[in-house]
């Protein structure tokens, strides 16, 4: 079975327990038509129509339906989804077409979709076939300013990670610390980090502090693995911070630093240290910290 029927079952299935019987009744007509072969024209009025039938309420799982979702596609956290993604995506996964034909059409929905049509196909991508001609757009959504669309993009998306080459991965890492998102949930985020991430990541840094604006405490994540000597001081000046967040972020980053000198450092940090050894201070709990604080 494929990703896209695999997917499109699964959808179906969530919808079954989270959407009202009537608009599931308007969707599995839609689906019936649409796989059937209709004009472009009616799949374009049926993904706009949609937003009358399924609600921005977000999916409800338990553990088997994350679990699955998982192994259908590494990454895919429909939790983040709501009921009128779940049913866009479905209705765009039973759209028919040679290659040529489908790419048109879906990227005719990209440019002309509304914002929350663009939402559900931009979160879509990893449920999509042809990734690597699909990547040139999921690239361009990257510049856009609504927190809504990049959201869909760059947060509980496995696309980015997966395809993004270097420079656009760290150019979407990059957004995400200019807009205040939630590092955390960047997939794979560690595993990407990179010398010239960390770099900018230090820069970024000392423009903040050149300003006289704070910076995000989940920036310093980047730098761990690359702990030069210009990181290490970047870390003894976030320790001197008024913010315990940011002291907390400076200490969790030099915990995962291993060096002799580090070590050092950490010994009149007992209490902390040990915060940090319990699991009370985290890369997830201080960004989750960071945007309640933001809110």
């Amino acid at each position: 079975m494929s990703v896209q029927i695999e997917s499109k079952e699964f959808l179906m299935g969530l919808l079954s327990r989270n959407a009202a019987q009537k608009s599931l009744d308007w969707l599995e007509t839609q689906v019936e038509k649409i796989a059937s072969g209709v004009a472009a024209s009616k799949f374009f009025l049926a993904f706009s129509q949609a937003s009358r039938f399924f609600k921005k309420e977000s999916l409800k799982l338990d553990e088997a339906d994350e679990s699955r979702a998982n192994a259908i596609v590494p990454g895919f956290e429909p939790a983040f989804w709501n009921e009128l993604q779940a049913a866009r995506t479905v209705l765009m996964l039973s759209f028919p077409g040679e290659k040529a034909k489908w790419l048109e059409v879906i990227n005719q929905l990209f440019e002309t979709g509304d914002m929350y049509e663009q939402q559900a196909l931009y979160a879509a991508l990893p449920l999509m076939p042809y990734p690597d001609d699909l990547l040139p757009r999921a690239i361009d959504g990257c510049r856009t300013n609504m927190t809504l669309i990049f959201d869909a993009i760059a947060l509980n998306n496995p696309f980015p990670a997966k395809y993004f080459p270097e420079a656009n991965w760290n150019q979407l890492v990059l957004k995400s610390i200019f807009m205040q998102r939630p590092l955390y949930r960047i997939q794979k985020l560690d595993e990407r980090r990179n010398q010239a991430l960390a770099d900018i990541a230090s820069d970024f840094a000392h423009e903040r502090w050149a300003a006289g604006r704070p910076v995000m405490p989940e920036l310093w994540r980047l730098v761990v693995p690359f702990i030069n000597e210009r990181f290490f001081a970047d870390l003894k000046k976030v320790l001197k911070s008024e913010d315990q967040m940011e002291v907390e972020a400076g200490l969790l980053a030099l915990y995962q630093c291993k060096s002799e000198e580090v070590k050092q450092l950490l010994q009149s940090r007992s209490e902390e240290v040990m915060a940090i050894e319990y699991g009370e201070i985290t890369w997830e709990k201080l960004g989750s910290d960071f945007q309640e604080k933001r809110a």
